[in-house]
């Protein structure tokens, strides 16, 4: 009997619509609209955006302290009207994969992770509202956003389940290759966490100059207040409230991740392209190197031309891009040294 695994084609087209979720995301965000619809999880009590003079006339009545904004209100509504719509596209893999969870070779865990990740994306959708862009809950919400699109492209690249034959590689360089990889992962999902902690802090524009930040090469820093975790419930978050120093360190951390990520990133191609003996692994290294030379000169655009919405959200974007290609490479690592 044939497989009926749930649709590649689906799978995958979710995977892209996952993309465009996390680069509204971050649009929203950049855009300070996270506020843009003080209720959840409807934007002042409608269903989409208040239009008419009555409905914005009720709209603000409701919510005296949340004068509309109509450019603030439609990326906060796009954005949910998207990832709701994510959502539902995980809960049709999940009702197929559960369908076949008897045929051998089905994916079943991978698609109930994914439908758990897509319910706690959801609440702390609410909570980044509720909670009013509580740094911890906005940067929880960018990870989980980035988890749901690797776990997405991971279940694109099982049901592709194309075997990875470099039959001129010997299987000892496979397993060489495999710790740089994974820790070339871990780093890069550590930076992604450090960005987010960055934008929902309001730090990037802590440091308006390169190489330097503030004229200094190691101005003074809050280290204490800048990755304090505790920070209290309850106060307007938008536009952050730490100080200056806390900001500083926040970005000096981040740009120094940065740097390290690169260096490791930079020695894992020298390594896909020393051990290339196959036109896989050489694409693999030819568009990692490309995106991580695209990333980093977003990452200095963003200072030097201070912050274009564009920029920062293709930023966003590259982060994401560079996440799946190490996602893809890992994938393949494993699979190959199965052979």
């Amino acid at each position: 009997m044939k497989s009926e695994k749930p649709s590649y084609s689906l799978v995958l087209f979710a995977t892209f619509f996952a993309v465009v979720v996390v680069i509204l995301g971050a649009w929203t965000r950049l855009e300070d609209a996270g506020l843009g619809c003080p209720d959840w999880p409807g934007c002042y009590g409608f269903i989409t955006v208040p239009e008419t003079a009555k409905e914005i006339a009720q709209a603000e009545a409701a919510y005296p302290d949340a004068p509309f904004e109509a450019e603030k209100a439609w990326p906060e509504v796009i954005h949910r009207y998207f990832a709701g719509t994510l959502g539902l596209l995980i809960v049709i893999i999940n009702v197929i994969a559960w369908k076949n969870r008897n045929i051998p070779g089905q994916p079943f865990k991978l698609p109930l992770f994914l439908l758990f990740m897509v319910i706690a994306q959801g609440l702390f959708g609410m909570w980044t509202v509720t909670l009013k862009l509580w740094p911890q809950v906005v940067t929880t919400h960018l990870l989980g956003g980035f988890t749901t699109l690797s776990l997405l492209w991971l279940l694109s690249l099982r049901l592709n389940n194309r075997p990875w034959q470099q039959h001129n590689i010997p299987i000892r360089q496979w397993t060489s290759l495999k710790p740089l990889a994974i820790t070339a992962l871990v780093l890069l999902v550590f930076q992604i966490f450090l960005g987010g902690w960055t934008s929902s802090n309001y730090a990037a524009l802590a440091c308006p100059d390169l190489p330097t930040c503030q004229g200094r090469w190691w101005p003074p820093m809050d280290f204490g207040n800048g990755f304090n975790i505790t920070q209290e419930i309850g106060p307007n978050y938008l536009g952050g409230q730490m100080d200056g120093e806390a900001r500083v360190a926040i970005h000096m951390v981040h740009r120094i991740g940065a740097i390290l990520v690169t260096l490791v990133l930079g020695f894992l191609v020298f390594k896909l392209f020393k051990n290339a003996g196959g036109s896989e692994m050489k694409r693999l290294a030819s568009v990692l190197l490309g995106l991580l030379i695209l990333q980093v000169s977003l990452g200095i655009s963003n200072i030097v031309f201070a912050l274009p919405l564009w920029v920062a959200v293709a930023h966003n974007a590259g982060g994401a891009l560079l996440l799946l290609t190490l996602v893809t490479l890992n994938y393949r690592l494993n699979k190959a040294s199965t052979f």
